[in-house]
């Protein structure tokens, strides 16, 4: 057992403010009133102070090190030497890697949560009262949990170490200054404590020295000892209670992290490709049945197939075929629906989520089933299957397209006729644009006879302009890095860090890993919320540069040469109704047929939904295309 009156080790905690024990009250005023300053910096701009605060790191490091080298005697020299080296070396590396890697300080971060959790547990085994092996054993087994998570979270590791390291500077810097304070004060009434008694003052001499002779020792020993009795008490309480908010804090922590993991989207073995592929694109790799919910009198597989990426090199894609029960005999028309912004990570795939091949997520689609049309619907590569996901990329979005057209033609009982229709939503209409256009060359046996599109984002370019004159918002920062990344990482002239606020790149990434309908979405809202007060997480214009070129680049362009029917609301949020005129006005300039309708009170998903009316215009626009029915396609030219 260690007694009170024994030195306590040195931790990383305490080493600062034994440096300045005993320094005259201007020194303590001028370092109290910096780490104040420091510590509201990086509490309130954590981006800002991101420099600020990997030096922090660095230097604490360092320091805890040192600490580690000044324990307590009684801890064996190769401990201290072992692991305050550690320590030390790892705090110059950081400073060493200074501004070249910033992105990389939630990894740092968790570096040294599992070296301070390993020297605690190391603490709690060698030394100590119980109280203190207690606290050292839970401290070190919460700072490894938190290790842990730093690797899974990393976007909100930086917000939680800026606020952990700043709390503890600004309470580090009030406590200064009011020790300044205090000393300040004391220094002051020492003055006339020690005056000489005035003439004639007999009975304050006489008081002044009964205070200054010797007490009992009953009152110097018993007095004293009942005093450290009650005070290790306490502070084994404190330490007890101090471990059980640890308890309570990391069971939290992973509660959190197993409901974020349960909420997120499971990729089975269906979506992995097989050891050899086929080189041709539109192969079927394999089918199953959908195990979601299904429409009525239709059955719905899940196909995986091959096709190109973006760039044109060989990629693996998913989707969906619904076929409708008693099939008339013959070859079946086929309409293609292109999904609009699921996310764009590997789990948002659409054939992952129950309601995919319902009427809720595929406009008319009972409809469609009824008059016995086959709907086949992809996931686009890189969701469901590996791969880079073509989020705004319109070759990448559109071969996926016609080539899961093409494998579902392999599937076993099912005749699919060359005429086609092209359906899609918001992103999806933007990839049914792409699916026209570039038909004939690539797959010139599919007869595509028109383009339905609903609230399409047909310029990126534009749209990327109207995103950046916009307010800065949690969901506008989700949604910027789903174009920012996907386009950094198919083009090689396109690098991330000319768009993005240094050392947050990990938080861009990190917002691209969650799809919008997983519990795990919340960590990126309280990311960009937590940088919003800060500082913008994106300094470069998306319109210039390589990336504007590109956005520019994946612009549909035409020529279409069949009808085209474009429908939006006036109140959509997403896409402004005055880009879809835009559009449409851009159509007719070119001489392409296209019918043209804005639905007044409706938002960007109102004329997707079953009760919308553009819903029976697009069935009986649809059908008119299969039978090339002498119907009104053009408002262009009344």
């Amino acid at each position: 057992m260690i007694r009170e009156g024994r030195p306590q080790p040195t931790t990383g905690w305490s080493i600062m403010p034994r440096l300045v024990r005993g320094a005259p009250p201007v020194v303590l005023v001028a370092v109290g009133a910096l780490s104040l300053l420091i510590g509201l910096l990086i509490v309130t701009r954590p981006l800002t102070s991101l420099v600020v605060l990997t030096i922090y790191v660095g230097i604490s490091a360092i320091l805890s090190g040192i600490a580690r080298m000044l324990s307590a005697p009684e801890t064996p020299l190769w401990s201290r030497i072992t692991i305050g080296s550690v320590w030390i070396a790892f705090g110059i590396a950081i400073l060493v890697g200074l501004g070249r890697r910033l992105d990389l300080l939630p990894e740092l971060i968790a570096v040294l949560l599992v070296l301070g959790g390993l020297a605690s547990l190391y603490d709690a085994l060698a030394r100590g009262r119980v109280s203190q092996r207690v606290l050292s054993a839970v401290w070190g087994g919460a700072q490894l949990a938190f290790g842990v998570l730093s690797y899974a979270w990393p976007d909100v590791t930086v917000l939680l170490a800026a606020l952990v390291f700043g709390l503890r500077t600004i309470v580090f810097g009030l406590t200064l200054l009011i020790r300044a304070v205090r000393a300040f004060v004391e220094g002051r009434r020492s003055v006339p404590a020690r005056a000489e008694p005035a003439p004639g003052d007999e009975a304050a001499g006489e008081e002044a020295e009964r205070d200054a002779a010797p007490r009992p020792p009953a009152s110097t020993e018993v007095l004293p000892a009942r005093h450290g009795r009650a005070r290790a008490a306490w502070l084994a309480a404190g330490r007890y209670a101090l471990s059980m908010l640890l308890v309570v804090l990391v069971a939290g922590g992973w509660w959190a992290n197993s409901w974020f993991e349960d909420g997120a989207q499971v990729v089975d073995s269906f979506y992995d490709p097989p050891t050899v592929v086929p080189y041709e694109h539109g192969a079927l790799i394999r089918s199953d049945e959908f195990t979601g919910q299904k429409p009525a009198n239709a059955d719905v597989s899940r196909i995986l197939y091959t096709t190109r990426d973006a760039n044109g090199q060989p990629a693996v894609a998913s989707g969906l075929v619904i076929t409708p029960h008693d099939l008339p005999p013959g070859p079946r028309p086929v309409v293609v629906w292109n999904h609009g912004t699921t996310g764009v990570a590997r789990g948002c795939a659409p054939s992952l989520r129950d309601a995919s091949a319902t009427k809720w997520a595929i406009p008319g689609l009972d409809q469609a089933i009824a008059k016995g049309w086959v709907v086949v619907a992809s996931d686009y590569s890189g969701q469901g299957a590996p791969g880079d996901f073509p989020y705004l990329i319109g070759r990448g979005e559109a071969r996926s397209s016609l080539d899961a057209v093409i494998a579902a033609r392999e599937l076993e009982g099912l005749t699919l006729s060359a005429h086609t229709v092209v359906w899609g939503h918001s992103q999806g209409g933007h990839a049914a644009l792409w699916t026209t256009q570039i038909a004939p060359d690539y797959a010139p046996d599919i007869d595509i006879r028109g383009t339905a599109v609903l609230a399409p984002a047909a310029e990126p370019v534009k749209l990327a302009h109207e995103l950046m004159t916009g307010d800065a918002n949690a969901l506008l920062s989700i949604l910027i890095s789903w174009v920012l990344v996907p386009y950094s990482e198919t083009y090689s002239d396109i690098d991330l860090s000319d768009y993005v606020a240094p050392g947050a790149e990990s938080i861009v990434r990190e917002m691209t890993q969650r799809c919008p309908t997983e519990p795990g979405v919340i960590v990126s809202v309280a990311a960009a919320l937590g940088v919003s007060e800060d500082r913008p997480l994106y300094v470069g214009d998306l319109t210039s540069g390589a990336l504007g070129k590109r956005l520019d680049d994946n612009t549909p362009n035409g020529p279409w040469g069949t009808p085209i029917l474009v429908a939006w609301g006036s109140e959509d949020e997403v896409i402004p109704p005055h880009l879809q005129r835009e559009f449409v006005a851009t159509l007719c300039g070119q001489g392409e047929q296209v019918r043209s309708l804005e639905y007044v009170g409706y938002d960007h998903l109102g004329t997707l939904l079953p009760g919308s009316a553009f819903v029976p215009v697009l069935i009986t626009w649809t059908d008119a295309r299969f039978r090339h029915a002498d119907t009104h396609v053009d408002d262009c030219r009344g």
